[in-house]
């Protein structure tokens, strides 16, 4: 008797069906059905209601905050592992918890680690990740890690903005890799900026290192959270002399009042991806899609091709 190795599936953790769905479009495949039971008490059950023995399964799933998400990606990839998948690769559009990836002060965690060794406990043999908060996360893992650039997104987008003068900034000291890659591949000048924090997303003090006037400025980040330091630095930078300021940020978490800080500051525009679904609408916000990367690195993952293209700044 013959047998034929199973075709990849691909599922869906429940923050990120929208995206999930795209890449299956995009990888040429329908979207896995999962079925999740909920108790009364909020523990919840997720359930794969397709056969996945001796399969190559992507989950995808952001593992933002609240931590409902993480558990939730945590439980599918042991499901699979208990249902016998030959390979589990865990898609993580955004990689969750990545802030304390050190201990910069005592007694505290280093959480993207600890995250890191659940996934791997869990079952999952392989990571799709991008843009993560510190490229140093990747080795906290002893499995492969394929660690995407949302810059091959933003950059034709930028190209077809065809700004003048224009200048790349860094929001921190700690993005400053980040800017100049950017600026590097743009043929653009880069400037800093300088912050100081009384405590996490509060910021006492900023100023530019740099010549913004008559630029047209692009601040480049990993993340938008509170969206302070971005409406912040915007405002610096026009007062400075800026022609105008935009944003690229991959991951649009936008929590608290961060929709209103964006339409009272002087940005022009915030660009992002779907890698977070948006909790609300503004004519500031446009999302550019990460699906068709993921879906590309996936089947060159499936079929044992080179992505080294997909790393390139």
């Amino acid at each position: 008797m013959s047998y034929t190795r199973p075709e990849p599936k691909i599922f869906s953790c429940s923050q990120s069906v929208e995206l999930a769905g795209k890449i299956a479009n995009s990888f040429g495949i329908d979207l896995g059905k999962v079925i999740t039971s909920t108790f009364s008490d909020g523990e919840f059950q997720p359930s794969f209601e397709d056969s996945i023995r001796g399969a190559r399964i992507f989950i995808i799933g952001s593992t933002q905050p609240s931590s409902k998400n993480l558990m939730e990606m945590l439980l599918m990839i042991d499901a699979a592992k208990r249902a016998s998948a030959r390979h589990i690769t865990a898609v993580l559009p955004y990689f969750g918890w990545a802030r304390q990836d050190r201990k910069d002060k005592p007694r505290v965690p280093i959480a993207a680690k600890l995250v890191a060794n659940m996934l791997e406990t869990a079952g999952a043999t392989r990571i799709i990740t991008m843009d993560l908060h510190a490229d140093q996360i990747q080795g906290f893992f002893e499995r492969p890690v394929d660690h995407l650039y949302a810059s091959t997104i933003f950059l034709p987008y930028l190209r077809g903005l065809n700004l003048d003068n224009l200048t790349i900034a860094s929001p921190d000291m700690g993005g400053s890799k980040r800017a100049y890659a950017y600026s590097k591949a743009l043929k653009c000048d880069v400037v800093i900026c300088y912050k100081q924090r009384a405590k996490a997303n509060v910021i006492t003090y900023m100023e530019l290192i740099g010549d913004v006037s008559g630029k047209n400025v692009v601040i480049v980040d990993d993340m938008v959270d509170t969206a302070g330091t971005l409406a912040k630095a915007a405002d610096l930078m026009i007062e400075r002399g800026a022609l105008s300021v935009r944003a690229i940020c991959t991951h649009p978490i936008l929590s608290g009042n961060a929709y209103e800080k964006l339409e009272n500051s002087k940005l022009e525009e915030l660009i992002v991806t779907d890698s977070i679904p948006l909790k609300q609408r503004s004519s500031k916000i446009r999302v550019l899609s990460c699906s068709d990367l993921f879906a590309d690195v996936m089947l060159c993952v499936h079929y044992n091709k080179s992505i080294s293209s997909k790393f390139i700044m």
